[in-house]
């Protein structure tokens, strides 16, 4: 083969390993954006089946309390102060389902300081300002993970 004939082959010889090297690159990135839209649809899937999961797992907690009220509502016609008694029973297990999952019962008290990261003011009234007079709807939650501010009444100045 002659020196012009071999420069002849090289181009054509180029042209066909690109070609070749395209080919591969584009099975490359259809293989990889196949394999993504996988994952996502997996990753959706499992994130929905988590919620599903939680979701269950919090109303199973909730079961007993619900059990506890069917009682108390059977029992309707007993001794007011008796079904009182159990109502009472039956809000400090609620309250301890909520702890469980996170989100205990806040104990603000009149006189304490209004923040309102975790305070919602609905009203105001005299008093020392700035300050809470009185705890409306009480919040859940903590100061990292808050469920529902506390409904507040905050002293203004007189």
């Amino acid at each position: 083969m002659t020196e012009p004939e071999a420069a002849e082959e090289r181009p054509q010889d180029d042209v066909a390993d690109l070609k070749s090297r395209v080919t591969e690159l584009e099975n490359r990135w259809r293989t990889t954006a196949a394999d993504f839209d996988n994952f996502r649809k997996r990753t959706a899937r499992d994130a929905e089946q988590l919620g599903e999961h939680e979701r269950a797992r919090a109303a199973g907690q909730w079961l007993p309390v619900l059990d506890n009220l069917d009682m108390a509502l059977a029992h309707a016609d007993a001794d007011p102060a008796s079904i009182v008694e159990g109502l009472r029973a039956v809000r400090e297990q609620a309250g301890g389902v909520m702890a469980r999952l996170g989100f205990p019962r806040r104990e603000d008290e009149p006189g304490t300081p209004f923040d309102p990261a975790v305070h919602d003011a609905v009203s105001t009234a005299p008093g020392e300002p700035g300050t809470i007079v009185a705890v409306v709807r009480p919040g859940y939650g903590t100061a990292e993970r808050p469920l529902r501010p506390a409904a507040v009444v905050v002293a203004r100045q007189s």
